[in-house]
Formats: structure tokens, sequence, C-alpha cells
């Protein structure tokens, strides 16, 4: 508190100091012809009106006029005797100024300061939806004056992204330019947003920036995911496995998204016929009661949705003990999960909570999240891909920290 206080003294008086230093040295009057002080002003006044002349500010003839009554005025005050004018420094001024401004500031700060809270490192402000989307619709007015401020674009149309509002995120990513050329992520997102609008059809534009992306870089993790499953959808299954082999090896080895990827494979090769291969072995994920394990389930506590999952009784009959539950939490409006559970429907009903501990990549983490969007598929197969005849639930959109969220699997995928 006493470094504070001592710094802001110090600011007060540096900017006393430079606001006073044309009278420091000024401690008698000088005087100064009239007529001098009166060519000085003219002289400004003069430029000044060229300048506005130069810049199309004004007509030349405007000019002229101006310029002509300029100099009658000037003549006028030539053709009166001269005079001194004595210049004072303005010390009662000076010494009010030097008052007032740090009493203002002392004043200001009482009001609305909080000194406690200089070097505090407490819990930061969560910023509302409503404040977001106040702030998101802030930045679109702006951008609209800005058509060429493409990082701008790219920034509202991941805003939007993030919101749900894919619509506008689409239209926004239209308008950002070049600067998605070179970012990877920002492609994958684009054709993500795009596929979602289309009703999950990656065809045509989707897959062009897909591949873009994996040009940029080719271990995108998005891109990948979504050019194995554009392939996939188009019956290229031979693509769509060796891409996802490619994804696999860069998640945690023996996490759900690991398996679930996996299955997904597998479904590919089972698609040509084939068996999937055994994947080389990588070293295990930690084990719980390592530092490393122990942190990570810190984070999970902390961050985390959990509820539990029913199925309506109508639809009992249909889920076999051999059916998967797959609980898949995604960012609301994307279609890659962020964290996914599997579990036997033997289990149901069925406790569960989803955490980083299941994230899909390890840059796409539940707890960096402020919300989710969570869904259950009960699935004949545990395959990546919906299925027809995989019974669902409807998708709720939670704050990451909500617990008792209470899902109802209550449809049949046609």
């Amino acid at each position: 508190m006493i470094a504070f206080v001592a710094a802001g003294a110090l600011i007060v008086a540096l900017a006393l100091a430079l606001l006073f230093r044309p009278f420091y040295w000024k401690s008698t009057g000088t005087e100064v012809s009239r007529r001098q002080l009166n060519a000085v002003i003219y002289r400004d006044q003069m430029t000044r009106l060229e300048r506005d002349r130069d810049e199309k500010m004004i007509a030349q003839d405007d000019y002229e006029q101006a310029r002509a009554e300029l100099q009658h005025r000037l003549l006028e005050e030539a053709s009166v005797a001269d005079s001194q004018v004595t210049l004072h420094a303005p010390r009662k001024t000076m010494l009010f100024v030097g008052l007032a401004l740090p009493g203002l500031a002392i004043a200001i700060y009482l009001m609305i300061g909080n000194p406690s809270t200089i070097g505090a490192s407490g819990p930061q402000h969560q910023v509302s939806t409503s404040e977001l989307n106040t702030m998101i619709e802030g930045l679109a007015r702006k951008l609209e004056k800005e058509p060429e401020n493409f990082k701008g674009w790219a920034m509202l149309a991941r805003s939007y992204k993030a919101i749900g509002r894919n619509a506008e995120a689409e239209q926004a990513f239209a308008r950002a330019g070049t600067v998605l050329d070179s970012d990877a992520q920002l492609l994958a997102d684009y054709a993500d947003v795009m596929a979602t609008n289309a009703r999950g059809n990656l065809a045509g534009k989707p897959t062009e920036l897909i591949e873009k992306a994996l040009k940029v870089e080719p271990n995108n993790g998005m891109a990948l995911w979504l050019y194995g499953t554009a392939a996939f959808q188009r019956g290229d299954f031979e693509v769509a496995a060796r891409t996802w082999e490619n994804l696999v090896q860069q998640l945690t080895p023996g996490s759900e998204d690991e398996q679930m990827l996996s299955n997904a494979i597998k479904d590919a090769y089972a698609k040509l016929g084939k068996s999937a291969p055994t994947l080389a072995s990588r070293p295990a994920a930690p084990a719980a009661g390592s530092k490393a394990g122990a942190k990570t389930a810190a984070a999970s506590a902390q961050a985390s949705v959990s509820g539990v999952i029913e199925i309506d009784p109508a639809l009992k009959a249909r889920a076999l003990p051999t059916d998967i539950v797959m609980v898949i939490a995604r960012l609301p409006g994307t279609r890659m999960p962020i964290a996914v559970l599997r579990a036997p429907a033997t289990q149901l009903p069925l406790q569960f909570t989803l955490d980083d501990s299941l994230a899909m990549n390890p840059q796409a983490l539940i707890s960096n999240a402020a919300e989710v969007e969570v869904e259950v598929r009960i699935s004949k197969t545990g395959m990546a891909m919906p299925e027809p005849g995989d019974l669902l639930s409807a998708a709720q959109t939670v704050k990451v920290g909500a617990s008792g969220l209470k899902m109802r699997v209550d449809r049949v995928r046609p």
C-alpha cells in the first residue's frame, strides 16, 4: 500500500512539473510588444486558413474572402500605436491546480477504488452470458465500420461459434479474408461451422477448407477428425481409417476418447471388409497415484459436469446388455466432442461425471469451457459415428461445474 501511494504521489508530481515547466524561471513579468503578439496570431490564422484550403475544407472563394478580412484587420492593428504588454506567471492558477489535482485524484479513488485489492490474486470475474453477448454485439457493430479488419472478423466468428450462433459465425468467417489462409485452426473451425449449418454434411467447401488446414498444419486435431469424417461420409473408408489413425496417436493412451476413435477406425475397416491393424504401443497415461495423475484429478474435480442417465420405459427393451452408453460433451455449436464417457448399458440408470480425464484433446479441456452441450447415445456397436437405431437423449447446454443433471434417453435415431 505504501509503495502504491508513493508511486501515485510521484506521478502527480511529474504531471505538475511538466504542466508548470514554462513558468519555473519566470519570477518577474516579461514585457512583450502588443503589435508583435498580434502579428504572431494573424500569422497562425493565415497558416490554418491555407491548410484548410489545401485540404479542400473550404472553397477558393471563401478562402479569398477570409484572407482579405485577415489582411484588413492586420492593417488596422498596424495603424494603432504600439504598446507593451506585461506577461506574468499565473501563480494563483498554478497554486489552485497544484492543490486541486491531487485532491481530486484522491477523492475519486476513495469513491471508486479499493486499496485492499492491490496485488490480490483472488478469483477472476466470470463473464455472464448476457455480458458476453453484449461484448460480441459491440464487436460486430465496430467491425461493420472496419470491413478490412480481418483479424477482428475472425475473432467475431470464433465468438459466435463459442455461443452456438453458427449462422452468424459462418457469415463472419466469410469476411475474415486472408487471415484464414495461415491459421489451420480457423480453417477447421470454419469448416465445422459450415458442416453444422448443413446438418453435418462436410461435402463441398467444408472439405476444401479442411484440406487447406491440413496443408498449413498436418497434425491439427480438429482438421484430422473432420477430414476422416468427410471421407467416411463419402464412402472413402480407407482414407477415413488412415486419417483417424494419425489422430489417435495424439490422444492420451488408454483414454475413453482413444477407445472411441479406435472403434471408429475399426468401423471404417469393417466397411472395407478388413480387420483393423493393431496400433503401435505407446507409453501409458500417468497413474492415478502419481503427481501428474493427482493434479489432473484435482483439476477435474473443480471443473466437471455430472448427473444421472435414465432410459424411457418404452425403450428399455431396446437397450441390450451388449450396447454401449456414450455420454458426450461438446462446446455449444460444434461437432467435435471434448469429453466422452463410455459404459455398458447394463449399468443403467447410470451416474456419470465428465471431466478433463475424458478429454478428446489435451488442448481442448472441459475445464477451459464456460458451457458445454451434453447428450447421451446408446449404440449397438460403440462406433463414433451415429447410426440408425441408436437411442438418443435431448441435448442439454449447461455450465461447467453443474451437477445433478438428469439425462433421459427417449428417442430413436431414424
